[in-house]
Parts: structure tokens; C-alpha cells; sequence
């Protein structure tokens, strides 16, 4: 090897003491931003994973959207990464062909162009990764540390499943209790499949286009499989075939994956798992994240801000799994030990977020308001959401607690 000179190695030198006092700043400034790695993104989403790519979006950019929430700033998880689909624009449709089977009388193969010939369906729903929240559990589970910004409020439109089958003159299997979507694997990606209860077929949309746009090539252009009411990763991108079966399927991302404990051999009532501990998945033993819970955020104030007082407007959206409706929501200013109600947008049956808000006579200093949402079947959230601490940080519904100073 050519030995250094004197004047070759101090540059050396110097250059490495520079990164030292740099410290972890140096090499987090070489971390590529939201934007960089999936174009048309808002370069302010937090980068929780690179490959796959996971953004996050900042709660306080979410609540500038209170209404549908933009391709732009809308959260990303995705497992699996498809070569060139890391882009908002929209995917073709052209040469993208879907495979519908399993328990059919007559499996079929159709172009995805054929969908933009049948009756479109439209549908207001929440995205929300089963993981957001993960963060607020203690202690701190496996996995991307979401906060609170993996969920959005979106509109998908295309071509309702049903009025696929129907289309073909197909009737399903008396033995057909499961449809299970399987997403692309070209350019050698991954296998990724989930199965939901056939019941969903009921809402389920082979999604064409979001927010009235073709649907973005990073959230599963040309065509996703749509399951209203369901966690996010119920709903395969880049889909290209369908099955009904009998039974759920048995990959990684079914089991022991996206799963909570319950009671052996029921899916309800949950079972709580004591923090920190491991759990031992099976079939009989968990379910899978399927139906999303109730949950309400409060969008304004934000944590720490400062307000004009004494009258200060609190507001913020609810939702729950679609099934029934919300039907209240409820602030507490005092730790929980009394509720008041807030006025909700509407009391209808919908998979999107409602909006909710109140006014409260605060004196200057700094407030806790809290907030609840209940549903028609009687559903709320846990005052404590740590009582449904899981290994892998699922579905937290916690109530939400801001922080907030009155002038």
C-alpha cells in the first residue's frame, strides 16, 4: 500500500475530527427527506422507514386538511416496494391484468382498462395504519414508532367487487368465508397478502382513483382493493389477485403479524397482555387487525399552543369502523372525573371522520382537555389506552389528552 504523506494524513485527520464534533448531526443531514425518496410528497413527512418506504405525517399538517386529507401529506406504510412506484402521479392501467379465483363457479382473468366500463362507486373513508399510536404505548413496542399522524381522511372511487362478480355471471362457493387479495410481486417483490372475513365484500371497491385523482401510484395504483371500515393494511395496493377461500391464509403478514391476543377460540373480548411480556400467536389465540376502533382526536388547540381565552373553541374528528354511527363525543377539563358533550357534524353512518367541536369558558393558565367518542353499539375508548398494550403496538384508541396555555 502507498504510504500517506504528512500533509495527506493531518487532512485526514482534521476531516475526522470535524465529523466527531458534527456528532450524529453530520450523518442525519445525509438521511433523505420525504420528497427525495417518493416524488410529489411534502418534504416535512417524517421518515420513519426508508425501504420500504414509511412516512409519517407531522399531527400538526394533518389538522391543516380537517376535511379530506391531500396525496401530498397523506402517511405511507408500505411493505413492499414495487421498482418506479415511488411516485404521487398515477399508475397505468395498461397491461396491468387482475386474477379472480379460489372458490368461484368460474375463475376468471380480467384486463384492469375493464373496470373504467362498469358503474362507478365513490366512498369517503379513514386510512389508518393499525400501528398509529404505537408510540404512546409504554413500554415502547417493536416496530415504526407512529404517533399519531398514520391516518388520513380520504375518498377512493372505482368499482364495487360485487358489481365485478355480477358482471361475470359468477356466484361464489357456499364454502367461501374469506377474500384474500394478493399484491404484485414484479420487479421480485416480496409476496404480500391479506384475507378479511366475506362479509367485507359487502363494501369492498377495487379503487381506481383518490381524492378525484388516478389513484398514486405509492398508494397502490393503478388498482387497490378497498375494504371500508378496515385498518389500512386490509386494504392491498397494486392488487392482481383475488381469492375466496375457506380459511385465512397463513403468511407473515396474516400470522403472526398485524394481530392481537384475545381469549382462545373467540375474537372478543380482548385480552389484555401484560406490558413488556412476548405472546405466543396462533390462530386460535389472536385476530387479526381487521375492523378499525373507535377513536377521536382533537385537532385544535394543538399541544402547547396559546390561545385567546376565555371562550376557546375545541374541535377535532371521530371515527369508528363504519358499522354503526357515532353518536358522541364528549371533552372532560378536569382528568375525566366529568364529560360534556360537544356538538358532532352528524350522526349518520359513514367510514369517514366526523367532525366535532365545542366551546369552553377557560381562565388564563395552562388546560388538559381530553376527549371521547361513543358509537351507537356502545363503543368508547379506554380512558387508560396502555390496558391494550400488544408486543407489536396495534390499534392504540387511547383517549386523546392536549396540553394548552389560555392568555
Amino acid at each position: 500500500m502507498e504510504r500517506l504523506d504528512r500533509r495527506t494524513t493531518l487532512k485526514l485527520m482534521g476531516m475526522g475530527a470535524a465529523l466527531l464534533a458534527a456528532g450524529p448531526r453530520a450523518f442525519a443531514q445525509q438521511a433523505p427527506t420525504a420528497d427525495q425518496l417518493v416524488r410529489g410528497k411534502n418534504p416535512r413527512l417524517l421518515v420513519l422507514s426508508q425501504r420500504p418506504v414509511v412516512l409519517e405525517t407531522p399531527y400538526d399538517l394533518l389538522v391543516t386538511q380537517p376535511e379530506r386529507t391531500s396525496k401530498e401529506i397523506l402517511f405511507i406504510r408500505n411493505n413492499v416496494d414495487l421498482p418506479g412506484y415511488n411516485t404521487v402521479e398515477g399508475a397505468s392501467l395498461e397491461g396491468w391484468k387482475i386474477e379472480v379465483g379460489g372458490l368461484l363457479d368460474k375463475p376468471f382473468t380480467l384486463e384492469a382498462r375493464e373496470l373504467l366500463a362498469l358503474p362507478q362507486t365513490e366512498v369517503a373513508m379513514v386510512l389508518q395504519c393499525s400501528g398509529n399510536g404505537r408510540s404512546l404505548y409504554n413500554p415502547r413496542p417493536s416496530g415504526n414508532p407512529w404517533v399519531r399522524g398514520g391516518m388520513g381522511n380520504v375518498t377512493f372511487r372505482g368499482v364495487r367487487l360485487k358489481t365485478l362478480l355480477e358482471s361475470k355471471g359468477v356466484k361464489l362457493g357456499e364454502k367461501a368465508l374469506f377474500i384474500t387479495a394478493h399484491a404484485s410481486r414484479q420487479g421480485g417483490a416480496p409476496e404480500f397478502v391479506r384475507s378479511v372475513p366475506i362479509h367485507a365484500l359487502e363494501n369492498a371497491l377495487l379503487a381506481l382513483s383518490m381524492n378525484g385523482e388516478p389513484l398514486a401510484a405509492v398508494h397502490g395504483g393503478p388498482v387497490r382493493l378497498v375494504f371500508p371500515g378496515y385498518f389500512g393494511v386490509n386494504n392491498v395496493k397494486w392488487v392482481e389477485r383475488i381469492e375466496f377461500a375457506d380459511a385465512e391464509n397463513t403468511t407473515p403478514e396474516q400470522m403472526p403479524r398485524y394481530r392481537v391476543p384475545v381469549i382462545p377460540n373467540t375474537h372478543l373480548p380482548f385480552l389484555p397482555q401484560e406490558p413488556g411480556s412476548r405472546y405466543p400467536y396462533s390462530f386460535t389465540n389472536s385476530r387479526p387487525n381487521w375492523l378499525v376502533n373507535v377513536n377521536s382526536f382533537i385537532f385544535a388547540p394543538l399541544e402547547g399552543q396559546t390561545v385567546e381565552g376565555p371562550y376557546v373553541r375545541v374541535e377535532g374528528v371521530a371515527f369508528n369502523d363504519g358499522i354503526v354511527p357515532i353518536v358522541s363525543v364528549e371533552v372532560s377539563t378536569n382528568g375525566g372525573r366529568t364529560w360534556s358533550r360537544a356538538n358532532l357534524a352528524t350522526q349518520e353512518r359513514t367510514f369517514s371522520w366526523v367532525g366535532w367541536r365545542t366551546t369552553l369558558l377557560l381562565r388564563s393558565g395552562q388546560h388538559e382537555v381530553m376527549v371521547r367518542a361513543w358509537d351507537a353499539a356502545g363503543r368508547s375508548q379506554p380512558l387508560d389506552g396502555n390496558l391494550a398494550w400488544n408486543e407489536r403496538g396495534y390499534e392504540w384508541n387511547g383517549v386523546m389528552r392536549v396540553k394548552f396555555n389560555v392568555a
